[in-house]
Protein backbone atom coordinates (compact mmCIF):
# COMPACT_ATOMS: atom_id res chain seq x y z
CA UNK A 1 0.00 0.00 0.00
CA UNK A 2 1.20 3.51 -1.10
CA UNK A 3 2.59 5.61 1.94
CA UNK A 4 0.41 8.71 2.35
CA UNK A 5 2.48 11.76 2.78
CA UNK A 6 2.28 15.27 1.92
CA UNK A 7 5.31 17.07 1.11
CA UNK A 8 6.21 21.11 2.13
CA UNK A 9 8.77 23.31 0.71
CA UNK A 10 11.11 25.25 3.21
CA UNK A 11 13.34 28.19 2.78
CA UNK A 12 17.21 27.75 1.86
CA UNK A 13 16.32 24.38 -0.33
CA UNK A 14 14.95 21.92 2.87
CA UNK A 15 11.65 20.08 2.24
CA UNK A 16 9.37 18.73 4.77
CA UNK A 17 7.62 14.90 4.67
CA UNK A 18 5.02 14.27 6.97
CA UNK A 19 3.17 10.92 6.21
CA UNK A 20 1.77 8.06 7.43
CA UNK A 21 2.49 3.88 7.08
CA UNK A 22 -0.47 2.16 7.57
CA UNK A 23 -1.09 0.09 10.46
CA UNK A 24 -0.73 -3.33 8.31
CA UNK A 25 2.22 -2.45 6.59
CA UNK A 26 3.99 -1.20 9.88
CA UNK A 27 2.63 -4.15 11.70
CA UNK A 28 5.17 -6.43 9.30
CA UNK A 29 8.35 -4.95 11.11
CA UNK A 30 7.61 -5.70 14.59
CA UNK A 31 8.35 -9.42 14.31
CA UNK A 32 11.55 -8.36 12.73
CA UNK A 33 12.49 -5.44 15.39
CA UNK A 34 11.73 -8.40 17.87
CA UNK A 35 14.12 -10.41 16.19
CA UNK A 36 16.82 -8.47 16.00
CA UNK A 37 16.76 -6.91 19.11
CA UNK A 38 16.41 -10.18 20.65
CA UNK A 39 19.49 -11.78 19.15
CA UNK A 40 22.04 -10.62 21.41
CA UNK A 41 20.01 -10.83 24.60
CA UNK A 42 20.90 -13.75 27.05
CA UNK A 43 17.96 -15.44 28.90
CA UNK A 44 18.32 -18.16 31.65
CA UNK A 45 16.96 -22.08 29.97
CA UNK A 46 17.34 -20.41 26.12
CA UNK A 47 20.15 -20.51 23.91
CA UNK A 48 20.68 -16.92 22.69
CA UNK A 49 18.41 -15.57 20.07
CA UNK A 50 16.72 -19.06 20.29
CA UNK A 51 14.00 -17.44 23.02
CA UNK A 52 10.23 -17.37 22.33
CA UNK A 53 8.86 -14.24 20.76
CA UNK A 54 6.18 -13.87 23.99
CA UNK A 55 9.53 -14.06 26.41
CA UNK A 56 11.68 -11.75 23.93
CA UNK A 57 8.60 -9.17 24.75
CA UNK A 58 8.52 -9.35 27.97
CA UNK A 59 12.27 -9.06 28.61
CA UNK A 60 12.55 -6.82 25.70
CA UNK A 61 9.05 -3.93 25.95
CA UNK A 62 7.03 -3.66 23.22
CA UNK A 63 8.01 0.09 23.51
CA UNK A 64 11.68 -0.37 22.64
CA UNK A 65 10.62 -3.18 19.76
CA UNK A 66 8.22 -0.39 18.48
CA UNK A 67 10.98 2.54 18.54
CA UNK A 68 13.17 -0.48 16.34
CA UNK A 69 10.31 -1.44 14.01
CA UNK A 70 9.44 2.41 13.25
CA UNK A 71 13.53 2.89 12.28
CA UNK A 72 13.17 -0.44 9.87
CA UNK A 73 10.07 0.93 8.66
CA UNK A 74 11.51 4.57 7.59
CA UNK A 75 14.98 2.87 6.74
CA UNK A 76 13.02 1.00 4.19
CA UNK A 77 10.19 3.49 3.21
CA UNK A 78 12.28 6.95 2.80
CA UNK A 79 14.48 6.04 -0.31
CA UNK A 80 10.91 5.01 -1.77
CA UNK A 81 9.40 8.07 -1.03
CA UNK A 82 12.48 10.19 -2.67
CA UNK A 83 12.48 7.95 -5.53
CA UNK A 84 8.97 8.31 -6.14
CA UNK A 85 8.28 12.19 -5.63
CA UNK A 86 11.78 13.18 -7.25
CA UNK A 87 13.62 14.11 -4.50
CA UNK A 88 17.32 14.78 -4.83
CA UNK A 89 18.06 14.75 -0.84
CA UNK A 90 21.35 15.43 0.49
CA UNK A 91 22.60 15.06 4.26
CA UNK A 92 21.25 13.20 7.15
CA UNK A 93 17.49 13.68 7.13
CA UNK A 94 15.58 14.63 10.74
CA UNK A 95 13.18 12.28 11.33
CA UNK A 96 10.97 12.76 13.82
CA UNK A 97 7.85 9.68 15.17
CA UNK A 98 4.16 11.79 15.28
CA UNK A 99 2.43 8.56 16.24
CA UNK A 100 3.78 5.30 17.64
CA UNK A 101 1.58 2.32 18.74
CA UNK A 102 0.96 -1.23 18.15
CA UNK A 103 -1.64 -2.23 15.57
CA UNK A 104 -1.81 1.74 14.55
CA UNK A 105 -0.44 3.37 11.66
CA UNK A 106 2.96 5.03 12.12
CA UNK A 107 2.74 8.44 11.89
CA UNK A 108 6.04 10.22 11.17
CA UNK A 109 7.64 13.95 10.32
CA UNK A 110 10.70 13.94 7.96
CA UNK A 111 12.73 17.00 6.95
CA UNK A 112 15.91 16.88 4.69
CA UNK A 113 18.11 19.12 2.30
CA UNK A 114 17.79 18.43 -1.27
CA UNK A 115 19.37 20.03 -4.54
CA UNK A 116 17.88 23.09 -5.56
CA UNK A 117 16.63 24.40 -8.54
CA UNK A 118 19.57 25.98 -10.20
CA UNK A 119 18.47 28.71 -13.16
CA UNK A 120 21.42 29.21 -15.62
CA UNK A 121 21.40 32.19 -17.76
CA UNK A 122 23.02 31.58 -21.26
CA UNK A 123 26.60 29.68 -20.01
CA UNK A 124 27.81 28.94 -23.46
CA UNK A 125 27.50 32.70 -24.62
CA UNK A 126 28.98 33.74 -21.53
CA UNK A 127 31.99 31.14 -21.71
CA UNK A 128 32.17 32.40 -25.54
CA UNK A 129 32.52 36.01 -24.43
CA UNK A 130 34.84 35.63 -21.99
CA UNK A 131 37.72 33.87 -23.91
CA UNK A 132 36.72 36.41 -26.57
CA UNK A 133 37.69 39.18 -24.00
CA UNK A 134 40.75 37.55 -22.65
CA UNK A 135 41.77 37.04 -25.84
CA UNK A 136 42.16 40.45 -26.98
CA UNK A 137 45.24 42.00 -26.55
CA UNK A 138 46.46 38.80 -24.96
CA UNK A 139 50.26 37.99 -25.72
CA UNK A 140 52.27 34.92 -26.45
CA UNK A 141 53.01 33.19 -22.96
CA UNK A 142 57.02 33.94 -23.03
CA UNK A 143 60.13 33.05 -20.44
CA UNK A 144 62.80 35.59 -20.26
CA UNK A 145 66.33 34.82 -19.41
CA UNK A 146 66.15 36.59 -16.01
CA UNK A 147 63.44 33.95 -15.39
CA UNK A 148 65.38 31.58 -15.55
CA UNK A 149 68.71 32.85 -13.68
CA UNK A 150 66.11 34.23 -11.02
CA UNK A 151 64.84 30.33 -10.54
CA UNK A 152 68.37 28.83 -10.54
CA UNK A 153 69.73 31.11 -8.53
CA UNK A 154 66.33 29.93 -5.88
CA UNK A 155 67.39 26.38 -6.63
CA UNK A 156 71.34 27.16 -5.44
CA UNK A 157 69.80 28.96 -2.32
CA UNK A 158 67.94 25.68 -1.74
CA UNK A 159 70.50 23.39 -2.20
CA UNK A 160 73.25 25.93 -0.04
CA UNK A 161 74.45 25.45 3.37
CA UNK A 162 71.67 27.27 5.99
CA UNK A 163 73.49 30.40 7.05
CA UNK A 164 71.84 32.05 10.39
CA UNK A 165 72.72 35.48 10.92
CA UNK A 166 75.15 35.97 14.00
CA UNK A 167 76.99 38.33 16.30
CA UNK A 168 80.73 39.43 15.04
CA UNK A 169 82.84 39.83 17.16
CA UNK A 170 82.35 43.28 19.47
CA UNK A 171 84.67 45.85 17.74
CA UNK A 172 86.86 48.45 19.97
CA UNK A 173 84.90 51.19 21.78
CA UNK A 174 86.69 54.53 20.80
CA UNK A 175 86.08 58.00 22.11
CA UNK A 176 84.50 56.51 25.17
CA UNK A 177 81.91 55.01 23.17
CA UNK A 178 79.70 51.76 24.17
CA UNK A 179 81.01 48.80 22.53
CA UNK A 180 78.22 47.75 19.69
CA UNK A 181 77.37 44.01 17.84
CA UNK A 182 76.87 43.72 13.81
CA UNK A 183 75.28 41.60 12.39
CA UNK A 184 76.95 40.14 9.29
CA UNK A 185 74.88 39.04 6.25
CA UNK A 186 75.82 37.27 3.27
CA UNK A 187 75.62 38.52 -0.07
CA UNK A 188 73.35 36.43 -2.36
CA UNK A 189 76.10 34.28 -3.96
CA UNK A 190 78.47 33.53 -1.26
CA UNK A 191 78.58 30.09 0.15
CA UNK A 192 76.01 28.69 -2.78
CA UNK A 193 77.11 25.34 -4.82
CA UNK A 194 78.74 25.71 -8.45
CA UNK A 195 75.96 25.92 -11.22
CA UNK A 196 77.54 22.90 -13.53
CA UNK A 197 76.87 19.34 -14.87
CA UNK A 198 77.98 18.16 -11.71
CA UNK A 199 74.98 20.24 -10.26
CA UNK A 200 72.25 19.97 -12.41
CA UNK A 201 72.95 15.88 -12.63
CA UNK A 202 72.23 15.59 -8.68
CA UNK A 203 68.81 17.39 -9.25
CA UNK A 204 67.66 14.71 -11.72
CA UNK A 205 67.76 13.50 -15.07
CA UNK A 206 69.76 16.47 -16.83
CA UNK A 207 72.40 15.94 -19.40
CA UNK A 208 74.40 19.40 -18.45
CA UNK A 209 73.81 22.69 -18.09
CA UNK A 210 72.46 23.46 -21.55
CA UNK A 211 69.55 20.47 -20.92
CA UNK A 212 68.50 21.50 -17.70
CA UNK A 213 68.24 25.22 -18.46
CA UNK A 214 66.02 23.82 -21.87
CA UNK A 215 63.86 21.58 -19.72
CA UNK A 216 63.70 24.67 -16.76
CA UNK A 217 62.53 26.87 -19.55
CA UNK A 218 60.17 24.61 -20.84
CA UNK A 219 58.57 24.13 -17.27
CA UNK A 220 58.08 27.53 -16.50
CA UNK A 221 56.53 28.37 -20.10
CA UNK A 222 54.19 25.25 -19.07
CA UNK A 223 53.08 26.93 -15.38
CA UNK A 224 52.84 30.46 -17.12
CA UNK A 225 50.28 28.65 -19.58
CA UNK A 226 48.56 27.20 -16.70
CA UNK A 227 48.29 30.73 -14.89
CA UNK A 228 46.51 31.88 -17.85
CA UNK A 229 43.83 28.87 -18.18
CA UNK A 230 43.30 28.80 -14.93
CA UNK A 231 42.56 33.10 -15.02
CA UNK A 232 40.38 32.68 -17.91
CA UNK A 233 38.31 29.55 -16.22
CA UNK A 234 38.02 31.72 -13.12
CA UNK A 235 36.33 34.28 -15.00
CA UNK A 236 34.17 32.28 -17.05
CA UNK A 237 32.90 31.22 -13.71
CA UNK A 238 33.07 34.67 -12.17
CA UNK A 239 30.74 35.76 -15.24
CA UNK A 240 28.26 32.98 -14.37
CA UNK A 241 27.68 32.73 -11.44
CA UNK A 242 26.84 36.39 -11.07
CA UNK A 243 23.82 35.64 -13.22
CA UNK A 244 22.78 32.20 -11.97
CA UNK A 245 19.96 32.06 -9.63
CA UNK A 246 19.83 29.13 -6.97
CA UNK A 247 19.07 28.96 -3.09
CA UNK A 248 21.80 27.73 -1.69
CA UNK A 249 20.98 24.51 1.28
CA UNK A 250 22.43 25.53 4.37
CA UNK A 251 24.50 22.19 4.71
CA UNK A 252 26.44 22.47 1.13
CA UNK A 253 27.63 26.24 2.94
CA UNK A 254 28.63 24.24 5.93
CA UNK A 255 30.41 21.48 4.45
CA UNK A 256 31.80 23.78 2.13
CA UNK A 257 33.22 26.14 5.08
CA UNK A 258 34.04 22.61 7.35
CA UNK A 259 36.50 21.93 4.63
CA UNK A 260 38.19 25.54 4.38
CA UNK A 261 38.56 25.31 8.19
CA UNK A 262 39.89 21.83 7.80
CA UNK A 263 42.47 22.97 5.80
CA UNK A 264 43.80 26.18 7.39
CA UNK A 265 44.05 23.61 10.79
CA UNK A 266 46.44 21.48 8.40
CA UNK A 267 48.39 23.69 6.99
CA UNK A 268 48.83 25.51 10.52
CA UNK A 269 49.49 21.65 12.26
CA UNK A 270 52.35 21.66 8.99
CA UNK A 271 54.02 24.54 10.45
CA UNK A 272 54.47 23.49 13.88
CA UNK A 273 51.63 25.12 15.72
CA UNK A 274 48.53 24.83 17.60
CA UNK A 275 45.27 25.71 16.04
CA UNK A 276 44.14 27.21 19.55
CA UNK A 277 47.79 29.62 19.70
CA UNK A 278 46.57 30.59 15.51
CA UNK A 279 43.33 32.10 16.77
CA UNK A 280 44.87 33.27 20.06
CA UNK A 281 47.47 34.94 18.01
CA UNK A 282 44.58 36.56 15.35
CA UNK A 283 42.77 37.17 18.23
CA UNK A 284 39.05 35.25 17.15
CA UNK A 285 37.40 32.64 17.90
CA UNK A 286 36.55 29.92 16.02
CA UNK A 287 33.11 30.93 15.27
CA UNK A 288 34.30 34.40 14.32
CA UNK A 289 36.76 32.72 12.03
CA UNK A 290 34.26 30.67 10.36
CA UNK A 291 31.93 33.91 9.91
CA UNK A 292 34.75 35.49 8.12
CA UNK A 293 34.82 32.68 5.58
CA UNK A 294 31.17 32.17 5.56
CA UNK A 295 31.50 34.06 1.94
CA UNK A 296 33.75 31.93 0.42
CA UNK A 297 31.94 28.96 1.29
CA UNK A 298 28.82 30.37 -0.09
CA UNK A 299 30.62 31.03 -3.11
CA UNK A 300 31.72 27.24 -3.43
CA UNK A 301 28.93 25.52 -2.49
CA UNK A 302 27.17 28.02 -5.59
CA UNK A 303 30.06 26.83 -7.87
CA UNK A 304 29.59 23.08 -7.08
CA UNK A 305 25.90 23.58 -7.90
CA UNK A 306 26.50 25.02 -11.23
CA UNK A 307 29.31 22.67 -12.40
CA UNK A 308 26.52 19.62 -11.18
CA UNK A 309 23.68 21.34 -13.38
CA UNK A 310 26.01 21.80 -16.64
CA UNK A 311 27.26 18.53 -16.40
CA UNK A 312 23.90 17.13 -16.13
CA UNK A 313 22.35 19.32 -18.99
CA UNK A 314 25.36 18.45 -21.52
CA UNK A 315 25.24 14.90 -20.07
CA UNK A 316 29.53 15.53 -19.24
CA UNK A 317 31.11 12.40 -17.40
CA UNK A 318 34.45 11.15 -16.86
CA UNK A 319 36.01 8.25 -18.86
CA UNK A 320 36.12 5.92 -16.66
CA UNK A 321 39.33 4.14 -17.02
CA UNK A 322 40.41 7.85 -16.58
CA UNK A 323 38.26 7.64 -13.19
CA UNK A 324 40.46 4.20 -12.38
CA UNK A 325 44.12 5.65 -13.49
CA UNK A 326 43.26 8.25 -11.09
CA UNK A 327 42.22 6.32 -8.35
CA UNK A 328 44.91 4.44 -8.54
CA UNK A 329 46.71 7.52 -8.22
CA UNK A 330 45.63 8.66 -5.21
CA UNK A 331 45.92 5.07 -3.34
CA UNK A 332 49.46 4.39 -4.14
CA UNK A 333 50.31 7.85 -2.82
CA UNK A 334 48.13 8.02 0.17
CA UNK A 335 48.04 4.55 1.94
CA UNK A 336 45.26 4.92 3.92
CA UNK A 337 42.79 6.63 1.79
CA UNK A 338 38.93 5.18 1.96
CA UNK A 339 38.65 3.83 -1.88
CA UNK A 340 35.34 5.16 -2.07
CA UNK A 341 36.20 8.52 -1.04
CA UNK A 342 39.20 8.56 -3.47
CA UNK A 343 36.67 7.75 -6.34
CA UNK A 344 34.35 10.53 -5.74
CA UNK A 345 37.49 12.90 -5.93
CA UNK A 346 38.47 11.45 -8.98
CA UNK A 347 35.15 11.77 -10.35
CA UNK A 348 34.48 14.78 -9.34
CA UNK A 349 38.04 16.53 -10.55
CA UNK A 350 37.71 14.59 -13.95
CA UNK A 351 34.38 15.76 -14.86
CA UNK A 352 34.98 19.43 -13.64
CA UNK A 353 38.65 19.44 -15.85
CA UNK A 354 35.83 18.13 -19.14
CA UNK A 355 33.35 20.56 -18.14
CA UNK A 356 35.86 23.45 -18.23
CA UNK A 357 37.05 22.01 -21.31
CA UNK A 358 33.60 22.26 -22.86
CA UNK A 359 33.40 25.72 -21.53
CA UNK A 360 36.54 26.96 -23.00
CA UNK A 361 35.42 25.67 -26.79
CA UNK A 362 32.66 27.96 -27.26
Amino acid sequence: MPIKINIKKLPKSEVQIEGELSAEDFETYFPRALAKLGENIEISGFRKGKAPENILLANIGEMKVLEEAAELALSDSYPKILEENKLDAIGRPEISILKLARKNPLGFKIKTAVLPEVKLPDYKKIAGETVADEAKGAKDVEVTDQEIEDTILDIRKSRGPKINIKDSVPRQATDGQKEEKEEEKPTASENLPEFNDEFVRSLGPFKDVGDFKTKLRQNIKLEKENQKREKVRLKIMENIMQKTEVDIPEILRQAELQKIIYRMQSDISAMGLKFEDYLAHIKKTREELEKDFLPEAEKKAKLSLILHKIAEMEKIVPDEKEVADEVAHILEHYKDADPERARMHAENVLSNEKIFQFLEKQ
